[in-house]
């Protein structure tokens, strides 16, 4: 699956354009022209990363940055800077993004997300719109981001990795409390209701966890 890039950069013909550069090295590239146009195509985009040109943007970037963090605290944003911009804020990040400051090549861009992607660490899973980071125990869902107990991060990875498979009931409880012990479930279901909570729109009723009476549960991606 190709990583899912939301970049933000003006129209400008002095300023070279991204999106063509990462479009041929494989990436996914979702291109807006202000941070308003964004935050509208977020839920549909899904991005993995989200790169700001605010050069381009005559701007710092500041704004946009802070604002996409109160949308999605958790994703990699990438803020490109003139020298001038950069030495404003003494080359420091106003949040948790990583400046690039120009010039740089395409390639150092490429060399800079890369690291930033959740399918480049043996600790993220990624199915669907649902991103898993399990040494942090959070997922991000949609619009949706949420942090989990180790019981909800083992039972969530072990669906994502069967995305659309039916898993009974007593495998899913042997694997996530590892136990051969399976005449009480309960625990299991009431572990999903608080998996809904966190990743459904609806938890009454769920889009991605799905209930199949008298088997189990399957996760729809």
């Amino acid at each position: 699956m190709k990583a899912k890039v939301l970049i933000i950069e003006g129209n400008r013909a002095d300023h070279p354009s991204f999106t063509g550069g990462l479009t041929s090295r494989g990436f996914d590239v979702t291109s807006v022209r202000n941070g308003a146009a964004a935050h509208e195509c977020l839920l549909r985009v899904d991005p993995d990363i989200i790169v700001i040109d605010a050069d381009s943007l005559r701007t710092s970037g500041k704004r946009i940055c802070l604002s996409l963090r109160e949308a999605l605290d958790d994703i990699p944003i990438i803020l490109i800077a003139n020298p001038e911009e950069a030495a404003k804020n003494n080359g420091k990040p106003f949040s948790d993004e990583t400046t690039l400051v120009l010039p740089f090549t395409i390639q150092k861009l490429v060399n800079r997300i890369k690291p930033l992607l959740p399918g480049d660490s043996k600790h993220f899973l990624h199915t669907g719109p649902i991103h898993l980071d399990m040494e942090r125990q959070r997922v991000r869902c949609q619009d949706k981001v949420g942090n989990l107990t180790p019981h909800l991060a083992t039972l969530l990875k072990y669906l994502m990795e069967r995305p659309n498979e039916v898993i009974e009931r007593d495998t899913l409880f042997k694997y996530v409390w590892e136990t051969d012990y399976t005449q009480d479930t309960r625990t299991l279901d009431v572990h999903i209701s608080w998996l809904r909570k966190i990743i459904e729109a609806d938890p009454r009723h769920p889009r991605f966890i799905i209930t199949i009476r008298g088997i189990g549960y399957r996760l729809d991606t």
